[in-house]
């Protein structure tokens, strides 16, 4: 099919109508994984609006495919009446389909174009999506894990979003093997604290929706305040370690992962302090109005 726009503009010499079509299909599928991100996540949402142009683009990218990923195996297909048969396979199509883009730079699913795209301007390689892709085929079968199979999961399904956004953060940079050091243990530790928040947060929902208890040796039906305390405390400690990174990160990516971080805090604290009978029926969040506070304090520099 003709690009009607294209064919239309008769100032366009025909030797530039490919790159011009190669332009438009690019920019149309950063736009989908832009709006995945807006309809999706409120708190991701706003924290990479704080990101500059060219960095907001492919935290963009990176977050629709992770998100891709994510529905496949965590609902909208088995609502569909796909088996679980059926859902790895498509899980393993899109895996394939990933690293065939990163080669070659091109897609058909505009998704994986826009990752594809990220990945070929950061440097992001199959080393990091190879464990992502893992871990969220280990979400389709296995519904409780051991200390091993939760520090791969949390590996596989956080921290190596981390990194992948810590390629787009420092892109142009040159780094020591002390400095990468430190913003690599401090990306990691700062997707593990997103992810074990979240698990905590949806306790209940996981364990009711879905059947999957992540934390190891935790049973809902006799959770208790020591076990909500020690939970919370790990977390804190992951924190700690990534807040520490925040003011070494360039201008374009400082405030947008010092909101990220404080937003995290904050829900931390928040579960600290519910009740853990309530927890196991209440899904933590944090107010629109805490959540402005929160952005104006990371535009100040500030890091929780």
């Amino acid at each position: 099919m003709s690009n009607d726009k294209l064919v239309q503009d008769a100032s366009v010499p025909v030797s530039e109508q490919p790159t011009r079509q190669s332009a438009l299909y690019d920019r149309v599928a950063e736009q989908t994984a832009s709006m995945i991100i807006r309809e999706y996540s409120t708190s991701f949402g706003m924290a990479a609006r704080l990101l500059g142009a060219g960095v907001r683009q492919d935290v963009e990218n990176i977050y629709g495919l992770v998100r891709l990923a994510d529905e496949i195996v965590d609902g909208v297909a088995a609502y569909a009446g796909v088996s679980e048969k059926e859902i790895r396979r498509l899980l393993d199509e899109l895996e394939e389909e990933t690293v065939a883009a990163m080669n070659r730079g091109y897609s058909t699913n505009l998704v994986v174009h826009a990752f594809a795209l990220t990945a070929r301007r950061t440097g992001i390689e199959p080393d990091l999506t190879r464990p992502f892709f893992k871990s969220m085929r280990t979400d389709i079968t296995r519904v409780t894990h051991t200390p091993q199979s939760f520090d791969e999961y949390v590996y596989g399904s956080a921290e190596v979003v981390g990194l992948m956004c810590l390629k787009a953060f420092l892109v142009g940079m040159d780094l020591t093997p002390e400095q990468n050091d430190t913003f690599v243990t401090g990306a990691r530790k700062l997707g593990a604290a997103f992810q074990k928040v979240n698990f905590l947060r949806d306790l209940s929902a996981d364990v009711d929706a879905l059947g999957r208890s992540y934390f190891p040796g935790i049973n809902i039906a006799t959770f208790t305040e020591a076990d909500k305390q020690r939970l919370v405390e790990d977390i804190d400690a992951d924190l700690a370690v990534s807040g520490v990174i925040v003011p070494l990160l360039p201008a374009s990516s400082r405030k947008a992962v010092a909101l990220a971080q404080n937003l995290f805090a904050e829900l931390n604290r928040r579960i600290a302090r519910t009740p853990a009978a309530e927890l196991k029926h209440t899904r933590v969040s944090v107010p629109t109005l805490v959540k402005v506070r929160l952005a104006l304090a990371a535009l100040m520099g500030r890091v929780s």
